[in-house]
């Protein structure tokens, strides 16, 4: 068996177990809640945990153009992170990547775009992992312990890509942080979403969990962490 990362799922929910305040690209966690009495007050704890986590940070880059990387942008001090992007379609402009080229270690971009304009950009800290049909994301994160001697990988992207990754057998930790909210709306992204299951022969897509840690935070937020059961 090929060696592949240690991968852990680290999100943001309220207990309804959203991702977002609505099904909207105008709302957004990170844009809202601090706007939210009785939400707010608790937050800066999140992202806290969030400088804790791995060297390695995959996202999207739905969420990361919903946060306004494409605009234009002084020059950040750099993250001592580097950055895996999923983008398809994409979602990234040109100034939009060169902005997450600046923003860390290391981008590694992948798509499934041959026309992605990533690949109009020569940066030393820039590498592009094109699939021409469909991601493999076992093939990927090989590819990540193989080509970058990334040991550990950070998961934060949307509901349908953590679906994937979990229903493959690839994330072995969550660590959820719960936001003391009840957000609603079946439209709006959820910690996992993806196809919804239809026969009994697709049980074997539920991961169960095992309890690692609780910790009860201030302002009524919960940090839980399990190890996935693969």
């Amino acid at each position: 068996m090929k060696k592949r990362t240690y991968n852990t799922l680290f999100m943001l929910t309220s207990l309804d177990g959203k991702i977002s305040t609505g099904a909207s690209d105008n709302l957004d966690f990170d844009q809202d809640f601090p706007k939210i009495k009785g939400i707010k007050e608790g937050l800066p704890q999140y992202y806290e945990i969030e400088k804790t986590t791995d060297i390695c940070s995959m996202n999207s880059g739905r969420v990361w153009a919903k946060l306004g990387i494409n605009k234009k942008k002084k020059a950040a001090k750099e993250i001592p992170c580097s950055f895996v992007l999923i983008d398809n379609k994409p979602q990234l402009t040109k100034t939009g990547v060169q902005n997450a080229i600046n923003l860390g270690r290391k981008l590694i971009l992948v798509t499934t775009n041959k026309k992605h304009p990533a690949f109009n950009i020569n940066s030393d800290k820039l590498a592009i992992i094109y699939y021409p049909k469909k991601i493999n994301f076992r093939n990927l994160f090989e590819k990540l312990t193989k080509d970058f001697d990334f040991k550990r990988v950070t998961i934060q992207t949307g509901g349908t890509l953590n679906s994937i990754m979990v229903r493959e057998g690839l994330i072995d930790m969550v660590s959820i942080v719960i936001a003391p909210a009840l957000v609603g709306g079946k439209d709006t992204a959820t910690l996992i979403d993806g196809e919804s299951l239809t026969q009994l022969k697709e049980l074997s897509k539920i991961k169960p969990l095992k309890l690692n840690k609780l910790t009860k935070l201030k302002h009524s937020y919960i940090h839980v962490k399990y190890n996935v059961v693969n």
